[in-house]
């Protein structure tokens, strides 16, 4: 692991970085005033970051994958994804209103979330492996925010802010991921009833399964498996959606279902 900053450093900005989201107020990017920030630094200050809400009571309850599609990856200048964790305090029931003002800037993406039913430990992960380790597939939001002062990101912002997890909202409809091809089933993202994007999971790694096994194997490098019970968002399929109060968001995974979320 390359690392450049200290552990008082570390504990500082995640400290700092906890403190914007319990306040609701941003902060500078830390790559201006980092510049030297590696993106090991920054998942060191993501676990700072997360561990405030564990010892308040909150547990991981699994993964989230971003920075999937190639347009971000370019924004970012990086050429791979990230990763953050899920907390049990992240979860919102689908059809429950959230408070637009619970979050800085909120912005929603839609994806495939799986269900796992076996642990998955990299490297070596396969495609397959995903598909046999999974119990269930469920379309789903990720309501993305960002603590960092209008989104002005690059990746070690990001991973240092916990990948910019918000909330997820999870659809009510599930399918075993063997019963329909994840790749080639299309989405359509509509935003107050209009549509606004529609894609298929190809264009996230040429499929939200490799997307899956590519988080397996990056973690399982660092020593953490994905567990059994976890839920694991696999990443984006659409554009992020800025929303405020008043907006209601649907998407739709042909062979899958759809979710819903609303903002007040």
């Amino acid at each position: 692991m390359q690392t450049k900053m200290n552990e008082d450093t570390i504990r500082r900005y995640g400290d700092e970085l906890h403190q914007a989201w319990a306040g609701r107020t941003p902060v500078a990017p830390l790559t201006e005033r980092e510049p030297g920030i590696t993106i090991d630094d920054a998942y060191r200050i993501q676990l700072r970051m997360i561990q405030h809400r564990l010892d308040a009571g909150e547990t991981v309850i699994g993964k989230k994958i971003g920075v999937t599609s190639q347009v971000v990856m370019q924004m970012l200048g990086v050429d791979q994804p990230d990763f953050g964790h899920l907390l049990s305090g992240m979860v919102a029931n689908e059809g429950e209103a959230i408070r637009a003002d619970s979050l800085i800037a909120p912005k929603a993406e839609a994806e495939v979330a799986f269900v796992l039913e076996r642990d998955l430990h990299g490297p070596g992960v396969t495609a397959a492996d995903v598909l046999r380790a999974t119990a269930f597939v469920m379309p789903c939001f990720e309501i993305v925010d960002s603590r960092i002062r209008d989104w002005k990101i690059r990746i070690q912002d990001t991973v240092a802010d916990n990948a910019s997890c918000g909330l997820l909202v999870l659809g009510g409809t599930r399918r075993h991921p063997r019963d329909l091809d994840l790749a080639l089933a299309g989405m359509v993202l509509e935003k107050n009833g209009e549509v606004i994007s529609t894609s298929t999971g190809a264009s996230v790694q040429g499929s939200p399964v490799n997307a899956v096994a590519w988080l397996a194997n990056t973690l399982g490098r660092l020593g953490i498996a994905l567990k059994a019970g976890e839920v694991i968002l696999s990443g984006s399929q659409s554009p992020l959606v800025p929303v405020v109060a008043g907006d209601s968001l649907h998407c739709s995974v042909g062979g899958l279902g759809s979710a819903g979320v609303r903002f007040i």
